[in-house]
């Protein structure tokens, strides 16, 4: 982080003074006091359940030099010696307003990653090829919401050359709040599906919120976008340059002669500047399109095939998104980071391609789709028999739902719950089976994993 100055936070963050001390120059910003760090600043927020404000006075002592507090819960005689306090209305507010500042002081390219899956796929791919070219900086695990993200622009500094950083939402105003403190230059829309339509009820909505992120572009931002998606098809502008990609010579940049395999990808690509082939470590035509939009990224940054080509080699992916784990007895497909019905069934078509094996699709709860829930939960069913899925074993409200649309009652398997299954999930298994595993992070499903990786077979 570069170095804020007193006055500058002061400013930034519309604060009021209670109590100003001689240190004028800080360097990092933490939010929970159980990391404090000598003379950083403390922002204390408040949550469902805690209120940071009441542990300003532990911070203090720790060695925090700055609290930022919107509750003065305490005695500011209490406070060590050498710490200012800082007032606001609203800390997650001042956090917002203080990273958008820190953002204008840096020189550094922005692009924004948002859609409703494939996000943090993308991410990894477009920092693994930009690598090659520039020092890149990319957003840590899920840091990617209205407290993660100017968490990340905190950890920016002027030896980047270029940020990519990833926009969660759940609704209205965020996307907005998360551009306007990042600022993207360039900003990519993987998809519009139904993710987050418990609350925003139409995809139309949806698609309306994840565009909120050209709401600070300036007149030379450009937004890439996947052209296969029906709602991303029709976009039009005449305020910003618009990319499309996709699978037909309609778009700006596009992929022939795919070839998937169930555990890597291998293509050629078509764009302005030419054609070239890519190999792809990791499945599914889906992170074909995440890749173009990332090859598109690329270009518009200058960067050849070749540079794009040897940035692959260095993707570093994020744990629990398809990771594919061969064991002694059988491949696990991890993918149980998250769930929506367009991943699930993007997963599903991976695990598809594995010829010649038993496939046992492993599925939990697709949380957030509302009323229309055991719709796509059985639309996701009928997928698993469309793809000729051998097995189906499930847990929780929509199981019926699943079962439903596979419609292979003797190959069904529901559980209560994901303890029941763990119980007796060895006794559907056999050697040589390929497992899908996947479920809305709150299921927990990573504990499946961690049993499946360890388990003895108790089957045939």
């Amino acid at each position: 982080m570069e170095t804020l100055l007193f006055h500058e936070i002061v400013k930034a963050i519309d604060g009021e003074i209670l109590k100003k001390t001689t240190k004028e120059q800080f360097d990092s910003v933490i939010i929970d006091s159980r990391k404090i760090t000598e003379g950083c600043i403390f922002l204390a927020l408040k949550g469902d359940n805690f209120d940071a404000n009441e542990f300003v006075i532990d911070s203090s002592k720790k060695g925090a030099k700055l609290c930022i507090i919107d509750n003065l819960c305490f005695s500011l005689k209490e406070v060590a010696e050498n710490t200012s306090i800082i007032l606001v209305k609203d800390s997650k507010k001042a956090l917002l307003d203080l990273a958008e500042y820190y953002r204008t002081k840096l020189n550094i390219k922005v692009i924004g990653i948002t859609g409703s899956t494939g996000k943090t796929s993308t991410k990894d791919i477009l920092a693994a090829m930009l690598s090659e070219k520039f020092k890149v900086f990319k957003t840590k695990g899920n840091f990617n919401n209205e407290i993660g993200l100017p968490l990340m622009i905190f950890q920016l500094n002027d030896s980047y050359d270029v940020a990519v950083l990833e926009m969660g939402m759940s609704g209205f105003g965020e996307i907005n709040n998360l551009a306007r403190v990042a600022r993207p230059d360039l900003a990519i829309i993987t998809n519009i599906g139904v993710s987050h339509i418990e609350h925003l009820k139409t995809r139309e909505n949806i698609l309306k919120a994840k565009l909120e992120i050209v709401n600070y572009f300036s007149e030379k931002s450009s937004l890439i976008v996947n052209g296969e998606n029906d709602l991303l098809s029709t976009l039009s502008s005449n305020k910003f340059d618009l990319f499309k990609i996709g699978l037909d010579r309609n778009k700006n940049t596009f992929a022939t002669d795919i070839e998937i395999l169930p555990a890597s990808s291998k293509f050629k690509v078509v764009t302005f500047n030419g054609t070239h082939e890519f190999n792809l470590n990791m499945p599914g035509e889906h992170n074909i399109l995440n890749t173009l939009l990332c090859i598109e990224c690329c270009e518009l940054l200058g960067m050849s095939f070749e540079e794009m080509e040897k940035g692959l080699n260095n993707i570093e992916r994020t744990s629990m998104r398809l990771d594919i784990v061969k064991g002694d007895k059988f491949t696990i497909i991890d993918d149980c980071y998250n769930a929506s019905p367009d991943s699930t069934k993007a997963a599903i078509e991976v695990l598809a391609s594995f010829k010649d094996k038993r496939k046992v699709a492993i599925l939990g709860t697709m949380k957030e789709l509302g009323e229309e829930a055991y719709k796509h939960h059985e639309s996701v069913g009928k997928h698993l028999k469309k793809n000729n899925i051998d097995i189906l074993v499930s847990c929780g409200e929509y199981g019926k739902a699943y079962f439903g649309g596979f419609e292979k009652e003797n190959n069904s398997f529901l559980f209560a719950n994901i303890e029941e299954m763990a119980s007796n999930i060895s006794f559907l298994l056999k050697k040589d089976d390929v497992l899908l595993v996947k479920a809305s992070r709150s299921e927990k499903f990573e504990n499946i994993v961690n049993l499946l990786k360890s388990l003895d077979i108790k089957g045939e």
